[in-house]
């Protein structure tokens, strides 16, 4: 189950050299002029959990493999996007193809690097980005009305229900407000996600500041994150440079080289579990003598559904699911002295997987 989050932002506000040091690669190209980046770039990352060494040290795992987590950085967006200004709407187009936005704001103070608006005010800068969205699903709502008309009239139920929505979401929009404000229903909830609404989709604010401020943030930063709980949005801080850097550098160095800038861990660490906080996903684990596997799930999947993530021969066949929760199983030496301990359970197809849990499917072929 693959997840993408899209990095966004004006020109020059340190997308692409983010994106650089997430993927450890020179694939985006960063530089000081707007549009650097014309294609999308696309880079898997290794979501960092000490839970996965820690199970692979105790079972002697030969092979130990992270989840991995997508980020597209985006091309930067100006002001007019939606009326396709700049490199216009192929890339409202990305955009909506991500499951969750990381809007990266300038918030460090630089004469050599350009801002497109001449200016630094992050606050303003996220609500041209968010306007320009708003405006382009405002229009792509518009224009899906007209076509569902006919199909309403003639009792079409799954246009029904679009139409509501679509109604729903439009009016918050011309309020000022984004989609994600709509309160939406369970029942609806698979139908709403199929929109692919721009402002719908989960934001996190990532507040790129300058090396000197990455410990404590700035004023900058702290407007961000005045905004980001009005909204009731997250936000972190991160300086895009120190994580390029950071990027470079062997374990052991990088681990000296946060000490001496007064950081616990890479900005990025930060950025991902952020990025698993706000798509709501939990992580589960298989653990076995070949291999210590982490594996992404969202918060409430059932243990069939689970095992599907794996192969969909597993859920299609799913017998049961032999469960050990991460804390017995580690505080327990493994995975015998858990089950003889009696701390691994049998759990059917109604069991909802926890984060952390180690698990082994039974299921017919």
């Amino acid at each position: 189950m693959g997840f993408k989050m899209g990095i966004v932002g004006l020109p020059n506000v340190g997308k692409s050299t983010l994106f650089n040091a997430l993927t450890k690669t020179a694939a985006a190209q960063a530089a000081n002029f707007p549009f650097c980046t014309i294609d999308p770039n696309v880079g898997d990352v290794a979501v960092p959990d000490p839970r996965l060494d820690r199970l692979a040290e105790l079972a002697k795992s030969k092979q130990v493999i992270p989840a991995r987590m997508t980020f597209v950085d985006i091309a930067g967006l100006v002001k007019g996007a939606s009326k396709g200004e700049g490199l216009g709407n192929q890339f409202l187009a990305n955009i909506r193809e991500t499951d969750a936005i990381a809007h990266v704001l300038r918030c460090f103070e630089d004469g050599d690097v350009t801002h497109v608006e001449g200016r630094v005010n992050p606050v303003e800068d996220a609500e041209v980005i968010e306007t320009e969205l708003m405006i382009a699903d405002m229009e792509s709502i518009e224009k899906r009305l007209v076509g569902l008309s006919r199909k309403v009239r003639g009792g079409d139920k799954e246009a029904i229900q679009q139409e509501r929505l679509l109604k729903d979401a439009l009016a918050v929009l011309e309020q000022g407000r984004p989609a994600r404000t709509v309160a939406v229903d369970a029942e609806d909830a698979r139908a709403w996600s199929m929109l692919q609404l721009l402002t719908a989709k989960p934001i996190l604010y990532v507040c790129n500041v300058d090396e000197g401020s990455a410990a404590t943030g700035n004023a900058h930063s702290e407007a961000v994150a005045a905004m980001a709980e009005a909204q009731g949005a997250a936000h972190v801080v991160i300086s895009a440079r120190i994580e390029e850097e950071i990027a470079q550098l062997r374990e052991e160095e990088a681990a000296e080289f946060l000490a001496e800038m007064g950081l616990k861990e890479a900005g990025l660490d930060r950025l991902i579990r952020a990025g698993y906080t706000l798509l709501s996903l939990e992580t589960y684990f298989t653990v076995g003598p070949k291999e210590a596997r982490a594996w992404t799930i969202r918060a409430g999947t059932s243990a069939p559904r689970a095992a599907g993530v794996i192969h969909g021969d597993f859920e299609k066949g799913f017998i049961r699911a032999e469960t050990i929760a991460y804390d017995d199983f580690v505080s327990l030496g493994g995975e015998q002295a858990a089950k003889e301990a009696g701390r691994m359970r049998a759990e059917g197809k109604g069991y909802t997987v926890k984060d952390g849990d180690v698990l082994h499917f039974l299921f017919n072929t």
